[in-house]
């Protein structure tokens, strides 16, 4: 989490742009986006040249022997109006040519613009952006998260970044391989598909490769990828969002992160054009699927695919979604996506179809209740991550009641000692190998057979199934209570005698 200082930074850095004459947020984010990433690639340059003196590679990654005046820390010191002439001419048009004319990366910075025009408000910029701690991946997102809070339409269609720790979550139950397809349907700056990126460099790096920074950090270089790297550069990640500005942060995000390709496109996935669009992509076309979709929000059913309408007949975003991954899905793919806690219990037709689908056709391996406090600031809304297998038979399903996630439930979200998240991922490791027993309904985890969820009409609310624990309550009897009182009251009349004596 980012300290009060870095979010008074940010909110410092934020208004320097509006007194400068950038007041349209979306604007602002996007030149504040491309001066971080401009800062990132320099950072990322020197993890590399270490990297590459202990392994003999080239030292050159994102700038070539002939361009080392590009680099953050060798013009971020120039005087005003040269560095507004050097960022201008020189370092945005690096930007926009550094992924390449038939890259995604390249198609959504072509049209990157330096839209600065006071040169001390480009280097109060730059002299703000050299202090955040940009190193730290987590502390990254959450500056992003920060920023993201400013804008007036942040929330009203239901997205909210996903916190970074609960993305890890998700992805290490799934455990994506290097060799599958994993995507996400409605990606916004691509939080799922990096963490993704991040799991695979951490399992598949050499033990005496990996570094531990100053901040205690480390760096995976993911060595053991190589033999995959033409499949992750060009076919492992799939996005899609309606949000260009976001999809443009997502192109920064995952190139930062060693995909110089990902295939990321402007697209609304419940619309009809997504399979004339992307056939391949809409439907059992993935193995992976990592997602939390909008949670609010209706829709005009004329604009549904109808393959989703025959599935569940709803106007609701957040139930077309499942109804949407689970087309996605190959046979035999996996998700893990995240829904509000009415999918669950929800006693439309709708609700009770694709809950109905969900377990009759597929497999539905866990609910995981997470805490309301999640997305706070943005939304106290309930949620739950569901995890489910595309084809197969729903047999016991694993409840977990997440009681904590590591950080407080209110609005500030300090980090705190407590958080069930490990357990969770523990438990549900157990329960694919049935190596323990979750029968017990009082505890945090426990399973419920599918016929005892078609005998509650589909329901996969935790609250359904969990039972409280029932002490025994003792109690004094009568003559007891009556022989207290009556010391009571002998205790209040010599006080009162006493009183009267000193008055």
């Amino acid at each position: 989490m980012i300290t009060n200082q870095l979010k008074n930074d940010i909110d410092k850095l934020w208004d320097e742009f509006w007194t400068g004459g950038i007041t349209n947020p979306l604007t602002v984010i996007e030149q504040i986006s491309f001066l971080m990433f401009a800062r990132l690639l320099d950072i990322d340059e020197t993890r590399h040249e270490k990297l590459a003196g202990r392994t003999g590679k080239s030292p050159h990654k994102n700038f070539g022997p002939d361009q080392q005046s590009l680099r953050w820390k060798n013009w971020s010191n120039y005087g005003n109006e040269e560095m507004l002439r050097h960022v201008r001419d020189q370092v945005f048009p690096h930007l926009r040519d550094l992924g390449g004319k038939n890259t995604t990366f390249g198609e959504y910075m072509k049209d990157a613009t330096c839209l600065i025009q006071k040169a001390n408000l480009l280097v109060s910029a730059v002299t703000q952006i050299t202090l955040l701690p940009l190193g730290n991946s987590d502390i990254k997102g959450d500056l992003y998260e920060h920023m993201l809070k400013r804008l007036s339409t942040a929330g009203i269609n239901g997205q909210f970044r996903t916190p970074r720790h609960i993305i890890r979550l998700m992805v290490e139950m799934l455990d994506p391989k290097p060799t599958e397809v994993v995507g996400d349907p409605a990606c916004g700056t691509a939080g799922f598909l990096v963490g993704t990126m991040e799991y695979l460099r951490q399992r598949y790096s050499s033990p005496e490769l990996v570094e531990t920074f100053e901040d205690g950090s480390k760096g995976y270089p993911g060595d053991r990828l190589e033999p995959y790297r033409e499949h992750i550069q060009n076919g492992l990640f799939h996005g899609f969002d309606f949000d260009v500005t976001m999809l443009r942060i997502a192109a920064m995000n995952l190139m930062l992160h060693g995909v110089e390709n990902p295939d990321i496109h402007y697209q609304d996935t419940l619309s009809k054009n997504f399979p004339e669009k992307f056939r391949q992509q809409a439907e059992s076309g993935f193995d992976v699927i990592l997602a939390n979709p909008p949670f609010k929000g209706s829709l005009d059913e004329e604009d549904v695919h109808p393959s989703l309408l025959k599935k569940v007949k709803t106007k609701k975003t957040e139930l077309l979604f499942v109804a949407l991954i689970m087309r996605m899905l190959k046979n035999g793919g996996r998700s893990a996506t995240i829904v509000p806690d009415g999918v669950l219990f929800g006693s439309s037709k709708a609700h009770v179809a694709l809950r109905q689908h969900l377990i009759d056709e597929n497999q539905l391996e866990a609910v995981i209740s997470l805490p309301s406090g999640v997305f706070k600031p943005y939304a106290g809304v309930s949620t739950a991550i569901l995890i489910f297998t595309k084809g197969g038979q729903t047999g016991d399903v694993l409840f977990y009641d997440v009681q904590a996630d590591g950080y407080s439930l209110d609005d500030k979200r300090q980090e705190i000692a407590e958080s069930d998240l490990p357990d969770v991922l523990e438990k549900f490791q157990q329960r694919r190998l049935a190596s323990a027993d979750f029968s017990d309904r009082t505890a945090k985890a426990f399973s419920i057979s599918v016929g005892d969820i078609r005998n509650q009409k589909y329901d996969l609310s935790l609250n359904r199934y969990k039972e409280s624990v029932q002490g025994e309550i003792v109690f004094d009897s009568p003559q007891e209570i009556l022989d207290r009182m009556q010391v009571l009251e002998s205790e209040i009349q010599a006080e009162i005698l006493t009183l009267k004596g000193m008055a």
